[in-house]
């Protein structure tokens, strides 16, 4: 018993690496395919900080 819970997680595993070596075969890319652009850097917006509250708050019931 203790055998197959070491077995099983070990031939699941092949079968994954098994299949993304399939897939690479089946599905062939270009090294440039691979690499995505470079993107450019987010615009940064000017942020401002929000006014101070007018007066206290409310008291709570």
């Amino acid at each position: 018993m203790a055998l197959l819970a070491v077995l099983i997680p070990l031939l699941m595993l092949g079968v994954v690496l098994v299949l993304g070596r399939y897939e690479d075969l089946l599905l062939p890319q270009d090294d440039a395919d691979r690499r995505e652009p470079a993107a450019d850097p987010p615009t940064t917006a000017v942020v401002t900080s929000s006014p101070a509250p007018a007066g206290t708050p409310a008291p709570s019931p």
